[in-house]
Order: C-alpha cells, then structure tokens, then sequence
C-alpha cells in the first residue's frame, strides 16, 4: 500500500511579514475593498430601503441580487483565460481584472447613490444588479491574484490571512461605516464614500507584484461550453477517485455556521437584548475578536500543517455553536446578561474567524494556477450552496425543538464533517507540497 503524507511548511512570521513580503500589504489593501460592495446590495441598502418606506416584502425580494456571489463559478473560467481590454497589456492578467472590476464596482456603486428608490426603484434596482455582478467579479479576480502569488499555495496561510482581515475592515466600513455616514450626510453621501473606498485597492493592485503565471503564455481559445467545463474537468481529474470525498468536505465545512447564523439574531432578539447590545457586540466587539481569529489561524497553519489545522477548525467551528445553546439555556435574564452574551458570541466569533481563514487556505491548495479563479469560485458556491439552504428550514427546527436543541445539533452536524477530514488526512493530504511515502508492501 502507498500513501501520500503532506509536508508541514516551515514557519512563516505572521507580523514581520508585512514589512518584508511586498505581497501582503497590497493584499491587505485588495481585501479591503474585496468586502465593500457585498454589504452595499444587502444589509446596507436594506437599512436605506427601511428608511424610506419600502416594504418588508420588497426588501426580502431585494436581497436576491446577492445571488450573483453565488453563481460567479459561471464566469470565471473567462476572468483566468482571457485579458482584461486595454488594462490588462500594462497590468497583466489578474492585476487588469482586478483594476477593472473596481472601476466597475466604483461606476455601480455611483449608479446607486445617484437613483431615487422612492420613487425610481428600477433603477436603484439595476445598478444593484451590476453592483453585485461587479463585486462577485472583484471576489474572484483578487482570489486568483492571491492563489497564484504563492506556490505552493499551502505556503500563502498568512497572505490569506492578512487578505481576510482587510475584507473585515472593508465589510465594517460597508456595514456600520456606511450606517454612520448615511446619518449625518446622508444616504447618497454615504454611498459615494465607498465607492471612493475603492481608490486605495486600485493603487494596492498597480503595486502589488505580479504572479509568475500570468507571464506565461495564456491557456488557448476555446469555445463556450470547453471554456466553462475545462477548470471542472481538470480539478476532478487531478483530485482523482478522492474527489467526492474532498469537495463533500468542503461542502459541508462550513455548513454548520450557516445554519446557525440564520438564527443567532432571533435568538438574541428572544433573549431581550437591545439592538444597541447586539450591534456592540457582534459588530464593534465581535470585529476585534474575530481578528483575533483571523491572526492564530495565520500564525499556526504554517507551524501545524494545513490538513491539522483543517480538523481543528472543523471541530472548534462547529462546537463554537454550543456556547449559543449556553446563551439559550440561561435565557439572558431578559436582555441584563451583557456580558454572557458578549462571551458567548465572542466564542462562536472567533472560531468561525479562525476556521473561515483555514477553509480559504485549504481550498487555495486544491486550485491550480491555470484555473485559480475558475476552481477557487467554484469551491466557495459549493461551500455556500448546501448551508444556504439548510438555513432556510431553520425556522421550523427551532419551533420543534427550541433554541438551545436547535444550536446543539448544529454543533453536531460537524461531527461527520470531522470524520472527512481526518480521512482526507490519512488518506491523501492534497497539496503542492505533497510527497508521496515509499511504497510498503504487505
């Protein structure tokens, strides 16, 4: 029988990184503006529409144009294959796309500020749809940069992470930035301050330095349905008969925290904490935390391995969901229990921090530098797709079985993403640096 172990990467330094690798401070900047525009066609815009007078209904029906950041694996393949026009002959592949879905974002994001949903709500409508199209297209093209500046990609955990904690700056200034200004200068203001938001990750991506692939000779012109099919094919093929078995793992790694996530906020609202108490915690505390998860995930998976730190966060993840059902089970004491919400949420916060970090790091070693963008968007719809729609049944679970069952068994709903993992782990260790073991006969 042979095996194949992956090497465990040498040590990287997660801080000094940022003054000696000319990659991770433009990667900083890319993730920043990488979690503007989603926020802007979602919670952000659904607080304008409130303010207004539109309907609950409509609102509901609004957010489906986030749908985009669920179907972007559809064009992808185009964004690895072909140039951006004009921008990318003096920018190269991924950094051309990258500029140029910015400036989109930006023309989008301007289109809103400038419509009158009150009384013009097809317009504010179609600039939203190009907004989302425009920020799920900036999601790829910068996971592409990212997956092809560091090979072997089990090498790139801290560029991931440094990436990750700028989308959770950029998302804070989307969310409760954005809220902010829309008090005092008002909505339209606000939304033509983020999309000037957008100029510091242009600037990041004419400084940061461009991936070696992208001075290779591009892939060949193909068709509609070979260009599509081809990165699909290719990541099958080089996973091999273990191929169900790693993408159910990705599937249903983070399956655990959406569902829980669809009801974390009824939860609290039951508990009787303010809408002051939950903004405190899941947004002002909840971010500094989550950083704090974002760092250990940088700072260990280079020390432990990718496929150890995938099982910790699999498991950490998953029974973060227990201090919920804590939550639950002491009841708040009608909204007086600060501080044991705080922690509660605090826990779940840092856990789903740290294991969002190690998803992202893992599923950048499964991508290849041909298709990085084509296979990494790919692997996050699969990610979000079974949990998304799980989520839309948590309502009813929770009126059969109450809060503090519901987030127990969320919890274990990990318990069989676990076993994955440590089979994966035993069984194949999918890697750059992999190195197959001497065969030992038996």
């Amino acid at each position: 029988m042979s095996s194949v172990a992956a090497a465990t990467p040498d040590p990287t330094p997660f801080w000094s990184a940022l003054f000696t690798d000319r990659r991770i401070a433009p990667a900083l900047g890319l993730g920043f503006t990488s979690g503007i525009p989603f926020l802007l066609v979602y919670s952000t815009q659904s607080a304008w529409l409130s303010d207004i007078g539109i309907s609950i209904a409509t609102i509901g029906l609004l957010s489906e144009l986030t749908l985009a950041y669920k179907f972007k694996f559809l064009w992808a393949p185009f964004l690895d294959r072909y140039d951006a026009p004009v921008l990318g002959r003096f920018l190269g592949r991924r950094r051309g796309w990258i500029v140029a879905a910015q400036l989109c974002v930006m023309a989008a994001v301007a289109g809103v500020a400038f419509g009158d949903p009150a009384h013009q709500l097809s317009w504010t409508i179609a600039f939203s749809l190009a907004l989302g199209f425009a920020g799920a297209t900036l999601d790829l093209v910068i996971d592409g940069w990212r997956i092809t500046s560091v090979r072997p990609p089990e090498k790139q955990a801290v560029l991931s992470s440094w990436t990750e904690i700028g989308w959770r700056i950029g998302n804070l200034a989307a969310g409760a930035g954005a809220l902010f200004l829309a008090d005092r200068i008002g909505w339209r203001g606000a939304y033509l301050c983020m999309g000037a938001l957008m100029i510091p990750g242009m600037v990041a991506a004419v400084l940061a330095p461009e991936p070696a692939s992208d001075k290779l000779p591009h892939l060949a012109r193909a068709g509609l349905v070979q260009t599509v099919w081809e990165p699909i094919r290719e990541l099958l093929t080089r996973l091999g008969p273990m191929a169900p078995v790693i993408l159910l793992l990705v599937a249903g790694f983070r399956m655990p925290g959406y569902v829980a996530s669809a009801m974390a906020v009824p939860l609290f609202k039951h508990q009787g904490f303010s809408n002051t108490d939950i903004a405190t915690v899941t947004k002002l505390i909840g971010f500094w935390i989550a950083l704090g998860g974002t760092f250990l995930a940088g700072a260990l998976i280079p020390r432990i391995g990718m496929l150890p730190s995938l099982l910790i966060g699999t498991v950490a993840g998953s029974a973060s969901h227990l201090s919920l059902a804590y939550l639950a089970a002491h009841g708040g004491d009608g909204g007086n229990a600060f501080w044991t919400f705080a922690v509660a949420v605090g826990v779940e916060n840092f856990a789903y921090a740290f294991a969002s970090v190690v998803l992202i790091t893992y599923m950048s070693t499964l991508a290849s530098a041909d298709h990085a963008a084509s296979q990494f968007g790919l692997l996050t719809s699969l990610c979000a797709f079974p949990g998304s729609i799980l989520a839309g049944f948590s309502g009813f679970a929770i009126e059969r079985t109450g809060f503090t069952w519901f987030f127990v068994g969320t919890s274990l709903i990990g318990l069989p993403v676990a076993l994955l993992a440590i089979y994966v782990w035993a069984k194949v260790g999918i890697s750059d640096e992999a190195t197959p073991r001497p065969a030992v006969g038996h």
